[in-house]
């Protein structure tokens, strides 16, 4: 198969639908297919497929409507002979796809790592004539999508994410910068999505009760700033830290003693997915994926979204208990690596791809 990855996403973000179309691509690459993943010029998503040996190009998609860029595609997929074109953002299957289809690319696919389409009729537009089927990593994704009624049971394909679980880390010493303390490690982009007001929130009633407590976060984004003015106004500065971006965070995952995801809304997290990879308990709250990802009670406890006190509570009760902490380590590794590894990823999205592209023949 050809296989072209289209993701126009901005040049400084990267997150875990970038992360999976990577790791997807060089997947099927090392199956003998040939893919070329494209995005913006200077990207951090090409500059990570470059790292991992996956091919790139460069194409450039700013906005919904772009004619000129819609035929450029269209001769970019005609000279390479793509047989399929699996497009990221809504914009990529208006731009994109529409280019394929005036191409005649035989398969064009959506894939939705979080809920990204609603009942607007330019979504239901684009996805039923711009697109041949949407893949996406949650059943509670594809059961919302059901529910519009526009597509067949057949449309909408799950396929659980995999991870490359290092065979070799070297924990991230903590100790330096947090003597003494506990750390409770989370990641992710700044935005609200990913609810780290809530987390702030939580360190600050936990800090009311006990000092010996450290929060880091790996990411940035561009509420930053209030998050950081959160922190200031909370008293919170030597004990809840905002560290950058980091492009490998299993060594902070392997150095901590608990990570927090406390996201409004996720499709399949790929960060839980990766904290379980390295044995580590996870408190995650109640979203798209997490209850299909971990075993609430048996790899980690689930709490509901934007309870702070909650969260607080949870955390609290989980942190001194070492014994709940190395069982829920445990259980999480072992469930990552019996169902959600890479192999098992690229398996499910092989068989899938080459059943759309046979029924796909005249």
């Amino acid at each position: 198969m050809n296989i072209l990855f289209m993701n126009s996403i901005g040049r400084h973000k990267f997150g875990g639908g970038e992360k999976w179309m990577v790791h997807a691509a060089k997947g099927l690459l090392k199956r003998g297919h040939r893919v070329v993943l494209a995005s913006r010029k200077k990207s951090r998503i090409l500059e990570y497929a470059v790292q991992a040996g996956v091919p790139t190009t460069v194409i450039e998609i700013h906005s919904d409507i772009s004619p000129l860029a819609t035929l450029r595609i269209a001769l970019f997929l005609k000279k390479n002979f793509i047989d399929i074109l699996i497009c990221n953002l809504n914009k990529d299957v208006r731009v994109a796809g529409l280019a394929a289809r005036i191409a005649r690319t035989p398969v064009v696919l959506a894939r939705h790592g979080m809920l990204l389409c609603s009942r607007k009729w330019k979504h239901r537009f684009t996805l039923t004539r711009l697109t041949d089927g949407v893949i996406t990593n949650s059943e509670t994704i594809k059961h919302a999508y059901a529910a519009y009624g526009w597509f067949n049971k057949e449309f909408v394909k799950v396929i659980y994410n995999g991870i490359v679980i290092p065979e070799h880390v070297s924990p991230h010493d903590f100790s330096s910068g947090f003597p003494g303390k506990k750390i409770i490690y989370s990641a992710g982009r700044l935005a609200e999505q990913k609810g780290f007001n809530y987390l702030i929130e939580a360190a600050r009633i936990l800090g009311q009760q006990r000092n010996d407590l450290a929060f880091v976060v790996s990411g940035e984004g561009k509420i930053e700033p209030a998050l950081m003015a959160q922190v200031k106004a909370a008293g919170l500065e030597k004990s809840f830290v905002f560290e950058g971006f980091k492009p490998d965070i299993y060594p902070r995952l392997d150095g901590c003693d608990l990570f927090v995801l406390a996201s409004l809304f996720e499709g399949m997290p790929n960060v839980v997915m990766e904290a379980m990879a390295m044995a580590k308990p996870v408190i995650a709250t109640d979203v798209n994926g997490a209850r299909e990802l971990m075993q609430d009670g048996k790899t980690g406890l689930i709490v509901p979204p934007a309870d702070p006190a909650a969260l607080a509570n949870t955390i609290g009760s989980l942190i001194d208990n070492h014994e709940k902490l190395r069982a829920f380590g445990k259980a999480g590794k072992e469930r990552v690596s019996k169902y959600f590894t890479m192999e098992r990823m690229t398996d499910a999205l092989e068989t899938y791809l080459l059943s759309k592209l046979e029924s796909a023949k005249p």
